[in-house]
């Protein structure tokens, strides 16, 4: 995230895309009411009818992978009026002259066609972003879980740019991460590409300097990605895997592809609290402490690094994750040995300058926000607040032209499918159906479908609904609901019985980001006949 989560309280507006916020981010959710009741403008957009736009000052339902044309309509309209923020756009950023030659394009009658938004609704939701400052951006895996991810996000960060909304307070382009560390993974290296602080593998100096401080000659070579790692174990070109923390069995796409390619392997080990669907086929499982059982410290969405305090012993033979990794690493023939999480968090400091002023003393309770570059910096609100990290110090606009997702309804399979997560569990379930309490809110997976759609199938709430893609099959009860509009079904993630990724394809993948295309495939639907 650019800015705070405390500074969306004091926005002007709030722009909000492609993130169920209540179900899955609920206490950003609660801030975004906050300000809402403070006086901002709230704007929504979602294929799905999400409970965050009852609250919103327009809420719009576009067509699923329709993310681009959405906002270079938005921005169509708001440089036809004069509403961008010229003094800003020439002070700061590069590239806006091609960026309007694209736009130019996408009028509201076009943007109508490919999204189903209104043109009334489209200039309102031009009016309250260009109109309101400082207006903050907000997104999530709806944006990004596409053949187009890459293209979406640019596109958020073109919209914030040209309404001068990078680099201020209650602003900024914002996404919401899916779990409680993956900015914090991300800054340790844990990317194919990049060591701490995202110095890049191949750049010399930064592969001399890491090499010298552990005490080894690391590769240049850019790793893999998930989704490059199951052919390679269909080639027999990757061997061996290690899963820490992650439940591919039901997170990856096309099942199917996924469980064949785990049969090639020669070791699959798991690293991993629960014994997950994924660790249940494992060769070997460590058995990793819980948050409650470890010291350390994790960074959250707005670039917060916080210390976790552990309240108990590990139980059993578990033990926590820097403990596992170093004695794999010692029995592999590397030294690697440390005091304890503190010490290895020094370490983190000394080598990653976002991170360089931080220490155990100074994070406190309410930790603190990168960059933090030196002991007497207080952490960082926001990015971008006088010029933008790339050379040269200006934002650069992107001219984008809007593509189809690669997967459409077509007469045999009629139906857009996309998935998410619902508000009582948590990704592939590993943990919040361990819970009583919160596997009794919701025990089994289902199929949301509009009530338009279920009368022409003949079905009732809560029979249960065969659906196939090109990949698999898959059957679930039905949830006759308005939340998605008609011609669209919408299936959790969080099931085992009820796997989602049986019908999601492994090929449909960003180029650059090389994420699969979960948020849209194309299905057939009917009743299942005993």
């Amino acid at each position: 995230m650019t800015n705070s989560i405390g500074e969306f309280e004091n926005s002007g507006c709030i722009f909000v895309i492609g993130s169920n916020t209540t179900a899955c981010h609920p206490l950003i959710a609660r801030r975004i009411i906050r300000a809402k009741e403070k006086g901002a403008k709230l704007i929504v957009a979602d294929p799905r009818n999400i409970q965050l736009g009852r609250f919103a000052d327009v809420a719009v339902t576009q067509r699923l992978g329709s993310d681009v044309a959405l906002l270079n309509g938005m921005m169509h309209i708001i440089i036809k009026n004069g509403w961008q923020a010229r003094d800003y756009i020439d002070a700061r950023t590069e590239g806006y002259d091609e960026l309007e030659s694209v736009v130019e394009a996408y009028t509201p009658e076009r943007v109508e066609a490919i999204t189903g938004v209104s043109r009334d609704d489209l200039a309102r939701m031009a009016e309250l972003y260009g109109t309101h400052p400082p207006a903050a951006l907000l997104y999530a895996m709806g944006i990004t879980q596409h053949t187009t991810g890459v293209d979406n996000v640019k596109s958020c960060c073109n919209l914030a740019m040209l309404c001068g909304n990078v680099g201020v307070a209650g602003g900024g382009v914002n996404p919401l991460r899916g779990q409680n560390n993956v900015q914090g993974a991300c800054d340790m290296g844990g990317l194919p590409n990049v060591f701490t602080g995202y110095r890049p593998v191949t750049d010399p100096e930064a592969n001399a300097t890491f090499s010298k401080a552990w005490g080894a000659t690391l590769s240049d070579k850019v790793g893999m990605t998930i989704t490059d790692m199951v052919p390679a174990m269909l080639e027999g070109k990757l061997k061996a895997l290690y899963v820490i923390g992650e439940n591919p069995k039901l997170s990856d796409p096309d099942w199917n592809h996924f469980n064949h390619a785990l049969k090639k392997l020669e070791l699959l080990v798991v690293q991993e609290l629960f014994l997950s669907e994924t660790a249940q086929v494992a060769d070997v499982v460590f058995a990793a402490a819980s948050v409650a059982e470890k010291d350390g410290t994790f960074t959250n969405s707005e670039r917060r690094c916080m210390r976790i305090n552990k309240a108990i012993e590990p139980v059993g033979d578990a033990l926590p994750d820097w403990d596992i990794f170093c004695r794999l690493s010692r029995a592999m023939g590397y030294d690697m040995s440390y005091e304890g999480p503190e010490a290895i968090f020094r370490e983190i400091a000394s080598l990653t300058k976002q991170y360089a002023g931080m220490s155990y003393e100074r994070l406190g309770i309410d930790g603190l926000m990168w960059p933090c570059p030196d002991a007497n910096h207080p952490g960082t609100p926001y990015l971008h607040k006088e010029q933008f990290a790339r050379p040269g110090g200006k934002g650069k606009f992107h001219a984008l032209a809007y593509q189809d997702p690669a997967e459409l309804p077509n007469g045999e399979y009629p139906y857009y499918l996309t998935t998410g997560r619902m508000f009582a569990h948590y990704h592939t379930g590993t943990m919040t159906r361990i819970s009583e309490h919160l596997d009794r809110e919701q025990t089994t997976g289902y199929v949301d479908i509009h009530p338009r759609d279920a009368g022409d199938l003949g079905v009732k709430a809560g029979d249960v609904l065969v659906l196939r893609s090109p990949r698999g099959r898959l059957e679930a009860p039905a949830h006759l609901t308005d939340s998605v509009e008609p011609g669209c079904l919408f299936l959790p993630i969080h099931f085992g019985e009820n796997p989602t990724n049986v019908l999601i394809s492994s090929e449909a993948v960003d180029p650059l980001a090389k994420i699969p295309e979960f948020k849209v495939s194309a299905v057939n639907v009917e009743k299942l006949v005993a």
